[in-house]
């Protein structure tokens, strides 16, 4: 497998078109040989990269979500933004309805 093409296949996030352009790019250099084909092999090489850039689309879009995907893009969604905060910094934000509001010093 070609070290630089990184797994698109992520739970937080679906992959960007440039990624996947990007890993398809890599993928036909790699089959082909070429770093830069000649301008004879130019559309032969473009179109591949094209096809396999939309089959990756397909492939991912078609691809159930596992269960541990599921599990490590939800623990995305809830980040501890407020972790260095004090407990009593939004004690405030929970007060009963009903009481009486302290005067501010």
């Amino acid at each position: 497998m070609c070290r630089s093409i990184k797994q698109l296949r992520r739970p937080a996030e679906p992959p960007t078109e440039t990624e996947i352009s990007a890993a398809a790019l890599q993928y036909i250099r790699k089959v082909s040989g070429y770093r830069v084909p000649s301008r004879a092999n130019q559309a032969a090489f473009e179109q591949a990269v094209a096809e396999v850039a939309r089959a990756t689309q397909m492939l991912l879009a078609a691809l159930p979500a596992t269960p541990q995907m599921l599990a490590q893009a939800h623990a995305h969604e809830h980040p501890l933004d407020h972790a260095h905060e004090h407990p009593l910094d939004h004690a405030h934000d929970h007060a009963h309805p009903h009481a009486p509001e302290q005067a501010q010093a």
